[in-house]
């Protein structure tokens, strides 16, 4: 398993672009410790091999979805007919990115 220092989490934040303080740095370096040891306590238990993994803790099932069926797509006429604002065939949306 790959060791974690403030070094890394320092990279991985400025990665995700997270800003953190030195103090939370310590706080999370502490979690993975925790995090870690208890993984390698779990991963030492040679019975764990005879149960399967878990994706979802309760047993649950969706009746509330409708059946996926095929059916024919809007023109781009119909499409962009509801569209106040459109340029060459697309709808024109404001700026998001400066």
């Amino acid at each position: 398993m790959k060791d974690y220092n403030i070094e890394v989490l320092k990279d991985a934040a400025k990665r995700l672009l997270f800003d953190m303080s030195e103090n939370e740095y310590e706080t999370l370096l502490k979690e993975f410790d925790i995090v870690t040891k208890q993984m390698n306590i779990i991963g030492s238990d040679s019975s764990i091999e005879k149960y399967e993994p878990m994706v979802f803790p309760f047993e649950c099932t969706t009746s509330y979805l409708r059946e996926d069926v095929p059916e024919e797509p809007l023109s781009r006429e119909e499409a962009l007919r509801n569209s106040k604002r459109k340029i060459g065939g697309q709808i024109r949306l404001p700026k998001v990115v400066q």
